[in-house]
């Protein structure tokens, strides 16, 4: 029990993690991302007046009161150059890639698919990585033991190599189990796929965590006085979990940004017309020493996203468990 007039841990860890000013510049840093790419587009129709999807090789635009092509011819050797940056909001600004799309509007949107599969694997992977881990470490026996298998061989897998191998299978045939049925070209493919390979990383430390509470005085006391499983699961053991959980949810945000962009980079991930900052990057891989920037700019924003959450999961970490720090002998 709380007494009247005293603060509740959950508060107390917000209000520790507000005080943290290099969290609260990596939140800020991460909701500008956030919002910057939900802005797609507002600044794809009104204020660039493009189409970032389909190609535009023939397209012009104008600059410096000329009218210029998209697509240059080039100086060395045939084929065609796209235009560099303008560095102007209203026309290419960061340039076009080979097919004569506009490099900003597709970071922009690209943003909001990498941003949806990144938070929603994340949530899927914590949330499925929690229950199992409750069971597992709970009840134990054949529960547990099934539970720590399935971790096991997950766990021996290399992520990208499994997560590659699912999505090679997936992208041709689809998912069809039962009564779910996913076309290939579905973006819930790359969220399940990237969910299902790291919830061994979630679920074995919040079974770990509830095999040591199992055996706590409150946790035998509550079971003693006739309260259900379902009870003290979700009165006694998840609150105990849950710090636990959210200090990994930013890290797996992280992660699972890493390997969708990867799969995309490689062509097993998003396909198109969709596109993702792992595509945009793909996108110019023939054009780094004449214009680097179609894929330096997906990039940067790769960094600086992964890097927010980083720092934004050690704040989590030092308010909502503080005590993790000691254990992992940081």
């Amino acid at each position: 029990m709380i007494a009247r007039g005293s603060e509740s841990p959950w508060r107390s860890s917000l209000r520790q993690l507000r005080r943290n000013r290099a969290s609260m510049m990596a939140l800020g840093l991460l909701m500008f991302m956030v919002v910057a790419s939900l802005l797609a587009p507002v600044y794809a129709h009104l204020v660039a007046h493009v189409n970032p999807f389909p190609a535009n090789v023939q397209g012009t635009i104008s600059l410096g009161g000329k009218t210029v092509p998209v697509l240059q011819p080039s100086t060395v050797g045939f084929g065609v150059t796209p235009i560099g940056p303008t560095w102007h909001f209203s026309s290419y600004f960061l340039g076009a890639d080979p097919q004569g799309r506009d490099v900003f509007a597709r970071l922009l949107y690209g943003g909001r698919i990498s941003l949806l599969i990144s938070f929603s694997s994340a949530i899927i992977c914590c949330v499925i990585a929690a229950i199992l881990g409750m069971a597992g470490g709970y009840f134990g026996g054949g529960i547990d033991w099934v539970v720590s298998r399935v971790f096991d061989i997950v766990w021996a897998f290399p992520v990208y190599l499994l997560a590659i191998c699912l999505s090679v299978i997936l992208l041709t045939s689809g998912l069809n189990i039962g009564f779910i049925h996913i076309a290939p070209g579905s973006l819930l493919l790359p969220i399940l796929i990237i969910a299902a390979v790291y919830i061994p990383y979630v679920g074995r430390p919040v079974r770990g965590i509830v095999m040591t509470l199992r055996e706590r005085e409150f946790i035998q006391a509550a079971v003693g006085s006739g309260a259900s499983d379902w009870r003290i699961l979700r009165k006694e053991i998840w609150p105990n979990v849950a710090p636990t959980v959210m200090v990994f949810f930013p890290m797996m945000v992280a992660f699972d940004m890493l390997t969708e962009s990867s799969l995309s980079f490689l062509g097993v991930g998003v396909q198109p017309p969709n596109a993702t900052w792992g595509t945009i990057s793909n996108d110019g891989l023939q054009l780094l020493y004449t214009r680097p920037w179609v894929s330096i700019a997906p990039g940067i924003c790769i960094v600086l996203t992964c890097a927010a959450l980083n720092v934004l999961g050690d704040g989590a970490r030092d308010a909502f468990d503080p005590k993790a720090k000691l254990r992992g002998g940081a």
